[in-house]
């Protein structure tokens, strides 16, 4: 039966990459300087979940200097149906000393003036990688002053100690996303809680009433319109500020399917319905993702 699923699943994944997109989902070619700045990240040895996670989003925000970096190596040790991350169960490399200013360095190279730091996800390090977190803002706060920092951190295994490192290192948003209807958890992220993952939000905000938080919902994987009221609902009481809804895609035939493509209008009756919630800012729309415009939804969320 499983083998079954699978097969069907491809399938359908096929389809779609056949048939193409919806036309809201045009986006522009890489320009010269997109390009450029793609060689200097290259050259550097700094990693961007842009790339990795093969945003459609790419061509503009790298030509706009609006990048997510991404910490602590290209392997993921989780195993997300929906994720183009690489997965791997094996010994991995510790993290690498060298990163944090190696990013710090690039940011102000590049006059980023916002930055976005994320990570895959590394179960096998005792602190999650929140220390690597740390570091890196540390980095950027010696070279570039003046730069505003988010991190988009995953779960820590709710390790307290992982969230009050990263606290104390002073970003002005702490995001950690939802991705999904608690319904689609076991299927979609096996080795994530969705209750886990509400009560790391609650805890930020009990260890800091004062931060910004922050998560994302990703829509067209089955969920119905209730049990996206229901995760919005249950954000918001976890204390979650700024709220991001996008449309899932496929990053290959093989990952898990695309249920339905949600209309840009659906997408705008969802922020209403948030905003109405109570979220400080939100940002909804197909080719909306965690960390796009993030900028504009933190300084939003302060108004």
């Amino acid at each position: 039966m499983k083998n079954s699923c699978n097969q069907k699943t491809s399938a359908r994944n096929c389809e779609v990459f056949r048939t193409g997109l919806p036309d809201w989902f045009k986006q522009e070619i890489p320009s010269l300087e997109c390009l450029e700045n793609s060689r200097r990240l290259g050259s550097a040895g700094i990693n961007t979940v842009c790339v990795e996670a093969k945003c459609p989003n790419l061509p503009l925000c790298f030509k706009q200097r609006k990048l997510t970096f991404m910490i602590l190596g290209l392997v993921c040790t989780r195993s997300c149906r929906f994720c183009a991350v690489c997965k791997s169960k094996g010994l991995l490399p510790g993290p690498d000393e060298t990163e944090p200013q190696r990013i710090a360095e690039v940011i102000n190279d590049l006059k980023i003036t916002y930055a976005v730091i994320t990570s895959v996800c590394r179960d096998d390090l005792d602190d999650g990688g929140a220390s690597q977190f740390s570091n890196t803002i540390k980095a950027i706060r010696k070279i570039c002053p003046a730069v505003l920092v988010e991190i988009l951190i995953p779960d820590f295994q709710g390790k307290i100690a992982a969230l009050k490192s990263v606290l104390q290192a002073q970003p002005v948003v702490i995001g950690h996303n939802i991705e999904t209807v608690s319904r689609l958890y076991r299927h979609l992220r096996p080795e994530a809680d969705y209750w886990r993952s509400l009560e790391l939000l609650r805890t930020l905000k009990q260890l800091d009433s004062l931060i910004v938080t922050k998560s994302s919902l990703m829509l067209g994987l089955s969920e119905t319109e209730d049990e996206v009221i229901s995760t919005m609902k249950d954000l918001r009481s976890s204390g979650c500020d700024i709220l991001i809804l996008g449309q899932y895609l496929a990053p290959s035939p093989d990952h898990e399917q695309i249920s339905e493509f949600i209309s840009p209008e659906r997408f705008l009756d969802y922020r209403q319905k948030a905003l109405t919630l109570g979220f400080k800012s939100v940002l909804s729309g197909p080719l909306v993702r965690s960390s796009f415009e993030a900028e504009r939804t933190y300084r939003q969320s302060c108004l």
